[in-house]
Order: structure tokens, then C-alpha cells, then sequence
């Protein structure tokens, strides 16, 4: 199933969940671009630490399970999940969800390995023309700026270029904020 098949079928899934939510990872790449730019292993979505227990009860047929320092354990049905845990998975038949719980205050998405860095609500979640919702791509470059794998590189190459310089300006104070030097800040000027 092509990337842009894959989104439609989550947002299917996903059409009566009132909460904020975004395809996320290299999937939020590709919907921002409109094509398919590499493959994509699995589908991630994030939502608000906050609406943690609302996905729980709308998915109320699927297994929950949690990651917590590198081991995977099954998520109790009214257990709250609390910082440092954010990931998270949703299992139902062949089907894989990736739920990444974000942190927010009233106003913004807060970045959760730095809580200096922060995002206005209105630029965190943009949607396709389609209704599919998707992680701006400066968010999902800072989350991919630690370490980044071959695939991550790939993902910055191939956007860069189409952001905004206002996205562009966010993403590289961003990362002189917790690197000082990073590769990807020169090229963002």
C-alpha cells in the first residue's frame, strides 16, 4: 500500500477522534510534499499527553502497549502515562499504530526534550488538501535531529527547500538552542 493509501486508511480510522492528532515521522514529510519521497517502515501518529486516555477509549478494541526505558509492556486501560514515556503502540488484527504523546500547555506544543522550545497550536498540525492531518515539517525535523539515521537526512534533503522561511527560521533557532552546531542550521539560512 502506497504512503498516501496508508494515510487515507488511518484517517478513516481516525475520522470521529475530536482531539488534536498528526501523521508524523517521514509520513509527515511526504503529505506535506504531496508524494511519496522513500518507503516507510511503520505509521506514527501524535496526539496531546492530555487526550492520552480519550485515544485509549476511541480505540477501545485494539491492544495498548508502552515503551518504557527500551522494554515493551502492555498499557493498562486506565493507567495515565507520565514523562518520560511518550511512545506507545495500538494493535488490532495486521494493523500498527504508533502513538507518540506529545506535551502542550494551553497555547503550544512543547518540545519534550527541551521545554524551551515551544510551537503555536495553529503551526504544529497542518492538513493535506485531502483533511489529513500532518506534523509541520520543522517539527518533525527537530524531533529527527538527534542522531539522524540515513533516513532522516533523506527526509531533511528532500523538504528543506519547500519550507517556509518562517518554519525555516523556527526550525534553525531551534536547533542552536540545543545543539549550538548542527549540521542542517547553515543549510536553513
Amino acid at each position: 500500500m502506497t504512503t498516501i493509501k496508508k494515510c487515507i486508511v488511518l484517517n478513516e480510522t481516525m475520522l470521529s477522534f475530536k482531539k488534536p492528532w498528526a501523521i508524523a515521522g517521514g509520513w509527515s514529510i511526504d503529505l506535506f510534499l504531496g508524494k511519496a519521497t522513500r518507503d516507510h517502515d511503520d505509521i506514527e501518529i501524535i496526539i496531546y499527553r492530555t487526550d492520552q486516555l480519550v485515544i485509549r477509549e476511541y480505540l477501545n478494541d485494539w491492544n495498548f502497549n508502552k515503551v518504557q526505558n527500551g522494554i515493551i509492556t502492555p498499557w493498562k486501560r486506565n493507567e495515565i502515562l507520565v514523562p518520560p514515556i511518550h511512545e506507545t503502540y495500538a494493535e488490532k488484527g495486521f494493523e500498527k499504530i504508533e502513538i507518540l504523546l506529545n506535551e502542550s500547555n494551553a497555547e503550544y506544543w512543547i518540545y519534550r526534550r527541551d521545554t524551551r522550545i515551544q510551537r503555536e497550536f495553529n503551526k504544529t498540525i497542518l492538513t493535506t488538501n485531502s483533511g489529513i492531518p500532518f506534523l509541520s515539517p520543522e517539527i518533525t525535523l527537530l524531533y529527527k535531529s538527534k542522531n539522524p539515521r540515513p533516513k532522516d537526512e533523506i527526509d531533511f534533503r528532500n523538504i528543506y527547500e519547500y519550507m517556509s522561511i518562517e518554519q525555516k527560521q523556527w526550525l534553525q533557532y531551534s536547533l542552536k538552542l540545543i545543539y549550538t552546531e548542527h549540521p542542517w542550521i547553515e543549510l536553513l539560512s
